[in-house]
């Protein structure tokens, strides 16, 4: 049988009752795959990796090893609130990883999307390799794999990097006990182990962050603006009540520019483009229906305060066809 495929007769995890049934289940499969052994895990932060931090803690306790890799490709202020929450207020085993020019050396000059990831994930194992060669007894590497991450993969949609990155001599063995489950499902599951709201309901963030929103070649400048500009788009969804009602929402930056005017001055800089979009399991999905006057203030704001700007665009296309990011 094919370990990563969800069998037909798999009930949808929809109650806390089926949540607490998949738990007991991954307990047990967890301790008997791991036994007496040291697991790394690559927490971001975000829900998949948050989940399988709390089912592993439940199963290995301080077994666990938490490794947190700021890559650079990270939202504005992640970093420390990775920091705070799971090391001062969930007395994680946590490591924390400074790897930003590393990452960024390593993906300057790449146009590609696919080879972006590849480099991407292959960097993220080498830094795990790295620091379970600084420690005793890791023979595992946790990922928080979830299904519609195979089924892209496997179909070519667009390789990620805990699929399709993975180099064929890693040393480590995989544990991945969400691997089967659609996003919802993790969602139900995080709850039932007793995770705080806004990391369960937390918007789903790529294993490569901000670099699949920065098509083409990443420079710092325009890694910079997305990332600035993100934090305006969540501010304003969050004030706005949008925040737990949308999915998933964020901006892009191409990487070509157009004319403006600022400052009564020609410019000459790039757009933002804004994704907003809503889904049950991440394989469709349908464009949230901003209110006209919001998106106008938003992009007030963002031509006004991010540096290099002079255009803002929203997205209107669903999944298919179109994917939900856009790398």
């Amino acid at each position: 049988m094919n370990e990563n495929v969800r069998p037909e007769t798999m009930e949808r995890i929809t109650t806390p009752e089926l949540a607490e049934a998949f738990i007991a289940e991954q307990v047990d499969a967890i301790r008997a795959q791991v036994k007496d052994q040291k697991v790394l895990l690559a927490l971001s932060g975000g829900v998949d990796s948050s989940v399988v931090a709390a089912l592993l803690i439940k199963a290995i306790g301080q077994q666990l090893v938490c490794v947190h890799v700021n890559h650079g490709f990270l939202r504005k202020g992640e970093p420390e609130q990775v920091i705070q929450v799971f090391r001062n207020e969930m007395n994680a085993n946590l490591i924390y990883v400074d790897a930003v020019d590393r990452f960024l050396d390593k993906v300057a000059g790449v146009t590609d999307p696919e080879q972006k990831r590849h480099i991407i994930g292959e960097e993220f194992i080498k830094v795990f390799d790295e620091e379970s060669s600084k420690l005793e007894g890791i023979h595992f590497l946790a990922q928080g794999t979830i299904y519609p991450d195979i089924l892209e993969s496997e179909r070519g949609i667009k390789a990620h990097h805990n699929v399709g990155g993975l180099p064929q001599e890693m040393e480590m063995e995989l544990v991945e006990p969400v691997k089967l489950l659609f996003k919802d499902e993790v969602r139900v599951v995080g709850k039932a182990l007793g995770l705080p709201d806004n990391m369960v309901f937390r918007q789903p963030f790529p294993g490569p962050g901000l670099a699949v929103r920065c098509p083409g070649a990443i420079t710092r400048d325009r890694l910079e603006a997305v990332r600035e500009s993100d934090a305006i788009l969540r501010e304003e969804f969050a004030k706005n009540g949008l925040e737990g009602k949308v999915w998933q929402y964020f901006t892009v930056v191409p990487d070509f520019k157009s004319t403006g005017i600022k400052n009564e001055e020609r410019s000459f800089e790039w757009p933002v483009i804004i994704r907003a979009v809503n889904t049950k399991d991440a394989m469709t999905a349908t464009v949230e229906d901003v209110p006209f006057s919001l998106l106008q203030h938003i992009t007030d704001r963002i031509t006004h305060e991010v540096k290099g700007v002079n255009r803002v665009l929203f997205d209107l296309t669903p999944k298919p066809t179109a994917t939900i990011e856009y790398e």
